[in-house]
């Protein structure tokens, strides 16, 4: 599978459909946009779409969506996670990406907060 840059101008509708809430973390990944909570990434633009962690049977209904898979970055059919594609149709409708990085955002948010990574530094010689 090719590369596919993320579009521009899904940064904007990303971050307006992200919901606000404080504990809500954005970063650069892929050359798009990830948000997390408590340290566990609930979303990200991949692609021409987005990518969520859901719940049952949250993930289920979006699984269901014509156009959605699981979250194969690579496009081999390994799948990398318990994450949804969601179609690229869900870019141009405000209503439904909103809809569904709040479903998201939900689940991820009562995971226990991810330790910190211990980054381990070499002596200078």
């Amino acid at each position: 599978m090719a590369w596919v840059s993320v579009p521009s101008e899904h940064h904007p509708l990303f971050h307006a459909a992200l919901p606000v809430d404080p504990r809500v973390e954005t970063l650069k990944m892929f050359g798009g946009v990830a948000a997390k909570v408590n340290g566990h990434i609930f979303a990200g633009l991949f692609g021409r779409s987005v990518m969520v962690l859901l719940a049952e049977p949250d993930r289920a209904a979006a699984l269901a969506l014509d156009g959605a898979g699981l979250f194969d970055p690579m496009g081999n059919g390994q799948v990398r996670s318990d994450k949804v594609m969601l179609p690229e149709s869900v870019m141009g409708d405000a209503v439904k990406l909103r809809h569904w990085l709040a479903r998201a955002f939900e689940a991820t948010s009562v995971l226990p907060k991810k330790a910190l990574k211990k980054t381990s530094k070499k002596p200078r010689a």
